[in-house]
């Protein structure tokens, strides 16, 4: 048998092989994805900017995630939600701003809802029409931080950086002035009205504007400010005057301002300070007026087409105007007189104010006033209305002196201080008409018809009577006459005896003229002679031309 040993191995322990791990290649991809939006979220945590609120009334023209927030149209933030508040009043937008937009989350920053708008500034935001609505921003100055604002309804006047001042202006009240309305000066835009509220004793406006640099520095410490809104219009004894800033002006409205001519000491005023609003450019050019001073005057008549604002005149000079017009009721009388309140300026009667009041001390206020009216009323002055326009039937009070006006007692010490009056110069005319037509009414109107016809048949007859027999005899008197004339030129015909007659005797008219007039000279130069006589050779030369020249005539006529 074949030993095989030492070809077929032998049994033995088992050889043990360790198996590698291996990753499969399918989780390269989710984890690449994961480790990129894990650096996204890490990259958009450290850049995120902070969270904002901003409530608005209305959500119109938003969308979350989809309305951008931006600032000189360059994109600072994102909408993210949109919600509205617990009372259900407002829209509340969720916003989130880039890091670099953390100025933006400032306690006085500003947004609005960008939307096409038509106001007094223009029109703004047309290119919304094709990329729609936008939240704008501008920022505020304050270092003070917040995340909850309300949001503005209508874009800002004045956004952040804009040059310029800003000033308060008084006035009585808004007229036809709002936001955005213009301000001019010499009717050049320079600035708008920022904003407008009630003064806080409620007898006024508080309208605040911006004035764009440079501009700002012609506003002075004398500026005067007046409404330009609308169109003024005056007829005075120049024509017809119409004056307007702008068209917009016109619809908007519009405010004013220039320095009078005579300040050379003005200074530019300084930010926030306060002027008076006046109501046009000939009230705020005026001169400084003075304190005003309350009067009252009480007329017995009716006084149809006197209205507040109604000038009031001395002597031709506006002192004041009307304020008041009130009907009140006398008890004595049961009549229903008519008590009219004015504001008067006596600063405005100048020199004459002047050295009245230097007669009472040279101090001017409302007890030298009442001295000074007192005397005034002593000499005659009476409160009267008149009328200013005869077209429109406008009335003013006049300030004039009556000579004839009875006296009355004046206390100076009542306030407010009373003026008398007198009836008014157009009442008077009406009187007059109506006395005539009352003495007109008395006439014997019907007895002087009856005369009037009586005497008119009367004429009528007559006039037959001159058209049947007198007339006919004129006729024949007329005819007569014209028949002798045409003998009379045919006896005074060229070369007829009657003519040379005549002719010759109007020759020795003018010789014994001639003769006379001689006569009378020789006289005046010798009047011894009506006493001795004419000497022999004292004919006078003109006798001896005259018998000379009638001897020529004689022999001459044939």
């Amino acid at each position: 048998m074949p030993d095989n040993s030492h070809t077929l191995p032998s049994p033995g322990a088992p050889e043990i092989r360790q198996r590698r791990a291996r990753v499969s290649l399918v989780w390269l991809v989710p984890i690449a994805a994961a480790l990129v939006g894990l650096s996204m979220v890490v990259q958009n945590w450290l850049s995120a900017g902070p969270q904002i609120t901003v409530s608005f009334q209305t959500a119109e023209g938003l969308e979350a995630n989809k309305t951008q927030v931006k600032y000189k149209n360059v994109v600072i933030g994102l909408v993210t939600g949109i919600r509205l508040s617990e009372d259900q009043t407002r829209v509340i937008a969720t916003i989130e701003l880039e890091q670099k937009a953390e100025p933006f989350a400032r306690k006085d920053t500003q947004f609005w809802v960008v939307r096409p708008r038509i106001g007094a500034s223009g029109v703004s935001g047309v290119d919304t029409l094709l990329s729609g609505a936008f939240i704008g921003a501008d920022p505020g100055r304050s270092d003070e931080a917040r995340r909850e604002f309300v949001g503005l309804e209508a874009p800002p006047p004045v956004t952040f950086g804009v040059e310029g001042k800003h000033f308060t202006l008084h006035t009585e009240d808004l007229g036809s002035l709002g936001i955005g309305s213009p301000i001019y000066y010499r009717r050049i835009q320079v600035g708008q009205v920022v904003s407008y509220a009630l003064a806080e004793d409620g007898k006024g406006v508080d309208v605040k504007i911006f004035v764009n640099a440079p501009y700002d520095s012609f506003v002075t410490s004398d500026t005067r400010f007046w409404n330009a809104s609308g169109i003024d219009v005056s007829l005075g004894a120049s024509g017809l005057r119409v004056d307007t800033q702008s068209l917009s002006s016109i619809l908007a409205g519009g405010i004013a301002f220039q320095a009078p001519n005579y300040s050379p000491e003005a200074v530019p005023a300084e930010e926030y300070r306060e002027f008076e609003l006046h109501r046009n450019a000939q009230q705020a050019m005026a001169p400084y007026d003075g304190t005003p001073r309350f009067v009252r005057m009480r007329f017995d008549q009716t006084l149809r087409g006197l209205q507040v604002d109604a000038p009031v005149e001395f002597l031709g000079v506006p002192i004041g105007r009307v304020v008041s017009v009130n009907l009140d009721f006398d008890e004595q009388s049961k009549n229903f007189p008519v008590v009219v309140g004015a504001v008067i300026f006596p600063k405005r009667l100048g020199q004459a104010h002047q050295k009245l009041m230097a007669a009472y001390g040279g101090e001017d206020n409302e007890a030298n006033t009442a001295r000074l009216l007192e005397m005034l009323v002593e000499r005659g002055l009476r409160a009267q209305a008149r009328t200013g326009n005869l077209l429109t039937g406008q009335l003013y009070i006049s300030l004039d002196f009556d000579r004839t006006a009875p006296a009355v007692a004046y206390d100076p010490n009542a306030r407010p201080m009373t003026i008398p009056t007198i009836g008014g110069s157009f009442d008077k005319l009406q009187e007059q008409l109506q006395a005539i037509v009352d003495k007109l009414g008395n006439l014997p109107i019907d007895s002087m018809a009856e005369n009037l016809n009586g005497s008119l048949g009367e004429l009528r007859q007559t006039l037959r009577q001159v058209n049947a027999d007198v007339l006919p005899q004129l006729q024949r008197t007329l005819e007569r006459s014209e028949q002798t004339l045409q003998n009379v030129n045919q006896s005074l015909a060229e070369g007829s005896p009657q003519r040379q007659q005549l002719g010759d005797t109007l020759n020795e008219v003018q010789r014994a003229v001639r003769s006379v007039r001689v006569l009378s000279d020789y006289l005046n130069r010798n009047p011894e002679s009506l006493l001795r006589g004419r000497g022999g050779d004292d004919t006078p030369a003109s006798f001896k031309r005259e018998a000379t020249s009638r001897e020529l005539n004689q022999e001459s006529r044939p």
